[in-house]
């Protein structure tokens, strides 16, 4: 599909959360240096501060009112950014998030269809073929493990991980992303066939991920870039952003 339309990307974040709205609007207007389609960016928020298990739960119970006032914006696709609110609900859950917010989204006369990050990171490891991978997370330990549990869960394995340990999501956003040009390296990559360089949509790191790519050969995607790879995929556009890693090439 090739268009001059323009889309309204709706995307339900946590209160905390300062990355989603710069990393996927930064994407999505790098493509369109290259590409003919244009966005504009809506959000709805849910109160979250602390990442904890508890204020996930919490968080994730006020999506179904996020994804009724988008709705209300007619937007053409919707994104719940939050990776690890799903994934702490339990295996399987992106699934039952993405059905249910659908149905808000329809009952409020809107057709726009719905991605997780969580699913999405799940859908772009599968899109590149992969079935094992080394992430790094912000998360404390048991949260990172939940997430590592998730995707053995879909049948991907975490051959190595890192857990940063910040439990203060504005904190997390606050990250140099390009810090994470050298976290990598604590990674075995020895059976890894590709690097999630963040594994939650508040750590910044669009501006490492080419760079990484190219110094460890190896695919580099993140929970944002495989976000803006399902959103592109729901819109039947193609998947391509220029220096956003294998995911975005197009090829996909």
């Amino acid at each position: 599909m090739i268009s001059n339309k323009t889309f309204r990307i709706g995307q339900i974040v946590p209160s905390s959360n300062v990355t989603m709205e710069k990393e996927i609007p930064a994407m999505l207007r790098l493509r369109e240096t290259v590409e003919p389609e244009r966005f504009t960016f809506h959000s709805s928020r849910m109160r979250m501060k602390q990442v904890t298990k508890e204020e996930l739960e919490a968080m994730d119970r006020d999506s179904d009112r996020c994804a009724a006032e988008l709705a209300d914006a007619r937007i053409d696709v919707l994104g719940y950014a939050c990776l690890v609110a799903i994934m702490s609900m339990g295996v399987g859950y992106h699934r039952v998030s993405e059905k249910r917010l659908s149905s808000v989204v329809k009952n409020n006369d809107c057709a726009a269809p719905v991605v997780t990050s969580a699913g999405a990171l799940v859908d772009g490891l599968r899109a590149l073929g992969v079935k094992r991978i080394a992430l790094i997370a912000p998360y404390m330990k048991p949260l990172t493990q939940l997430v590592v549990d998730y995707l053995e869960q879909e049948n991907i394995q975490v051959v190595s991980h890192v857990a940063l340990e910040i439990p203060d999501n504005l904190e997390v956003g606050a990250r140099d992303p390009n810090a994470l040009r050298s976290i990598y390296r604590q990674l075995d990559l020895s059976r890894a066939e590709a690097v999630v360089l963040s594994a939650c949509v508040q750590m910044p790191s669009l501006e490492a991920i080419q760079a990484v790519q190219d110094e460890c050969g190896k695919p580099v995607v993140s929970a944002a870039v495989c976000t803006a790879f399902s959103i592109l995929k729901k819109l039947g556009l193609r998947t391509y952003v220029p220096n956003a890693g294998e995911l975005l090439s197009g090829r996909y």
